[in-house]
């Protein structure tokens, strides 16, 4: 079947079926491009296409039920064990009296940890995690595994972060938790080392019923249930911004990101970054992807290490500026071999890759710039951490650094906290 179908192809559409049978499709194509394929043809809503697809991240079901099932059988469709859903996602608030305002003036508040997104899932004795990009890390996390297995649930989905500690008992960087979760070999060894204790914030399924639909609030007291209070996400119920000034500085001096704020009547949106979750940080980052590189000079010779920086567009990616700091020499070599595995060619000491590989970059402010196609260019960029849990078309876009260099002006005796 797939030898007659290519054989009626053109050249183009050869290499875009080929794309997405491999998921290397650009900027979510592969997603994004057939779920409204299946709606429009199927007679479906989008949103519940979308929905459906989720719930069980396999576009031939979402497919099948929507061309043979129709309507009713995608709105059936929810949470189901060892099947990872993707993550509910968060937009930007610049202070905590924008989050309040923007959630109705009384909203819950949650450290935001620099760990790894985790999805778990237990069925009696049986435990697996899943990555922020739904793959299967259970053997790569031995002591979150045994942690779970004595949460008292029979049968539960847990969403929360991953958060690597130092031997002081402080939480180490973003990188230290990946670079754990990447870690195949010696594992047992590794993780007495670099120990990972899991926070979690939301349950999405418990003893055979799905609380997706459920308010956030209704589902944080069965959270609270159910998993031990050692577990759970550092959080307070405010609509004071004073109060909630004081977190923010708590949880950043323990060595955390800032905070999360979530709309307390807000159902679990699988993927969907709608606004009723807002990460209100003490400095701004966006992700963004790497769309080319410069070989360095001096220390840094041999290595890719001025890296040029896209935000997503209807049009691409479009530069927003370049940086070479943040990293570590280890990760210099890790870039520049990575790098050059997405080269498409090479110009006067500049390699341009595929717009694959995300990171999360911090930045004084974004000024307007004639320099760059996109008209923006971030001031003191450095790189965060090197987002590999990340897809492409999750990168922030044009229209979120443009909110940003709007909201700059606004907020800005806030950014300075």
């Amino acid at each position: 079947m797939l030898t007659g179908l290519t054989s009626r192809m053109t050249s183009l559409e050869r290499e875009v079926l080929t794309r997405i049978l491999l998921g290397e499709m650009r900027i979510g194509a592969s997603e994004g491009i057939l779920l409204e394929s299946i709606s429009k043809v199927s007679g479906n809503p989008t949103n519940l296409v979308r929905r459906a697809y989720m719930f069980t991240g396999d576009l031939s079901v979402v497919a099948k039920k929507a061309f043979f099932e129709g309507p009713q059988s995608l709105q059936e469709l929810g949470p189901s064990l060892f099947t990872p859903i993707k993550p509910m996602l968060t937009q930007t608030a610049y202070s905590p009296e924008e989050a309040l305002e923007r959630l109705g003036g009384r909203a819950a508040f949650e450290f935001k940890y620099d760990g790894a997104r985790i999805q778990v899932h237990k069925s009696g004795s049986k435990v697996q995690v899943y990555s922020r990009s739904l793959k299967d890390i259970t053997g790569r996390v031995p002591d979150v595994v045994q942690l779970v297995k004595r949460v008292p649930g029979e049968s539960l989905i847990l969403d929360g972060e991953a958060v690597a500690f130092g031997p002081n008992n402080r939480p180490l960087p973003f990188q230290e938790a990946m670079r754990r979760l990447g870690r195949v070999k010696r594992v047992s060894e590794k993780s007495v080392e670099i120990p990972l204790k899991p926070f979690f914030f939301d349950i999405l399924y418990l003893d055979g019923r799905s609380l997706v639909d459920q308010p956030y609030d209704e589902r944080w007291k069965m959270l609270e249930e159910t998993i031990p209070p050692e577990l759970l996400t550092r959080r307070v119920v405010s609509d004071n911004p004073r109060e909630v000034e004081a977190l923010l500085a708590q949880s950043i001096r323990k060595g955390h990101e800032g905070l999360v704020a979530k709309r307390l009547s807000s159902p679990y949106e699988p993927g969907s970054r709608g606004g009723h979750w807002l990460k209100v940080k003490a400095s701004e980052t966006l992700d963004l992807v790497v769309l080319a590189a410069d070989w360095g000079s001096g220390r840094r010779r041999g290595w890719l290490s001025n890296y040029h920086l896209g935000a997503r567009s209807p049009r691409g990616f479009l530069p927003v500026g370049k940086t070479f700091k943040g990293l570590t020499d280890e990760e210099f070599r890790w870039m520049t071999d990575y790098l050059l595995g997405l080269k498409i060619e090479e110009s006067r000491g500049t390699v341009f890759v595929r717009p694959e590989l995300v990171v999360e970059v911090a930045f004084d402010e974004v000024q307007r710039s004639p320099n760059y196609e996109s008209g923006f260019a971030l001031r003191f960029a450095r790189i965060k951490g090197i987002r590999v849990d990340k897809k492409a078309s999750e990168a922030n876009t044009i229209q979120d650094v443009s909110r940003v260099y709007e909201n700059q002006f606004r907020f800005k005796d806030r950014l300075e906290w």
